[in-house]
């Protein structure tokens, strides 16, 4: 059995290579994200894996199906950029990772909540400036007097519930699913209640046509002035341009962002700031603002369970006997 994986960071193929070694099976590494430009490179393998970051067309699928690929692997929760039907129609078989490791998505937006909340950003900036002061417009909360409102209550969501119910806070979530087991970790409630209520609010949901720009002027109006947002999820979850006028009108406290609408702002290196997207610009120079490019995933128990369960799906799939993680 051979198998091509395209996206392949130097950090992860020590993973692959193991795995490759573990099962006897051929495995070609490239660091190129799939695309309508390299898909013929499939040529001659039994199945696919890539990350799933950028977005991809129909031809993807085309040459797949040319060279007698039946499945593909993405290495990733997220499916968003891939078109789910056009795979299907080409006799492809999409699985994702559904499950990696929540607890590494949900302890970085903790993180950035708790850096947020002590406003260590803008004392980072008065330091900058040999202003060593303190006041009024700098006092702290503490975590347990506060209520979180998590918008996904999934395996990361109920990950972060359960972090910050130990943490003493008092948690509320939105999803229109409900799973009994985090009854004790959280209360449901609808959209309207937790926005007005919460004074930290995480997201945790996929991008859908339903919750494409769930945050956005009309939600963020409804948020305290004391309010954190904090994105581990998907960019386009949040109008960039409402939350920036937000940040700029003290509407909301503060914003912790693993990720914005633009999501190829935070892949590869830029040649200088000007080509960094102006809206990454106006929020990176916001004291109140703390951005990280898409990294809250990136522990190595995460690595390695990805690589595993996405090429294990690939193998299984080639040899005819399905995933629970198919996706189409």
């Amino acid at each position: 059995m051979k198998i091509i994986c395209y996206a392949v960071l130097p950090v992860e193929k020590p993973y692959i290579s193991s795995w490759a070694e573990k099962n006897k099976v051929e495995i070609k590494m490239i660091p190129e994200e799939l695309s309508s430009n390299n898909a013929y490179l499939v040529k001659g393998f039994d199945g696919v894996s890539s990350e799933g970051i950028t977005p991809v067309d129909e031809k993807v699928y085309e040459t797949l199906e040319k060279h007698g690929i039946k499945q593909l692997a993405i290495r990733q929760v997220g499916v968003d950029n891939q078109d789910l039907q056009a795979a299907k129609n080409h006799g492809i078989t999409i699985t994702n990772v559904a499950v990696y490791s929540p607890r590494a998505i949900a302890e970085m937006g903790v993180t950035q909540a708790m850096y947020l909340l002590r406003k260590i950003g803008v004392y980072k900036n008065r330091m900058s400036q040999n202003d060593y002061t303190w006041d009024e417009s700098t006092i702290s909360t503490e975590i347990f007097n506060c209520t979180v409102g998590l918008i996904g209550a999934g395996h990361i969501g109920g990950a972060t519930a359960q972090i910050y119910h130990a943490l003493g806070a008092k948690v509320i979530t939105h999803d229109p699913g409900y799973d009994a087991s985090l009854e004790p970790y959280m209360d449901y409630t609808d959209l309207d209640t937790l926005l007005k209520k919460s004074d930290i609010i995480s997201l945790h949901t996929p991008l859908l046509e339903s919750t494409r720009n769930i945050i956005n002027y009309e939600s963020l109006k409804k948020m305290k002035h004391n309010a954190i947002l904090i994105n581990m999820a998907r960019g386009e979850l949040v109008d960039t341009k409402a939350l920036i006028k937000a940040l700029k009108n003290k509407e909301i406290a503060g914003a912790g962002l693993d990720t914005l609408s633009d999501e190829i702002t935070f892949f590869g290196k830029h040649k200088n700031y000007a080509q960094v997207p102006n809206d990454y610009q106006q929020l990176n120079e916001m004291p109140n603002v703390l951005i990280t490019p898409h990294i809250a995933f990136f522990t190595k128990l995460a690595i390695q369970n990805s690589m595993e369960i996405a090429l294990n799906d690939a193998k299984n799939v080639i040899l005819g006997k399905g995933s629970r993680n198919i996706v189409n």
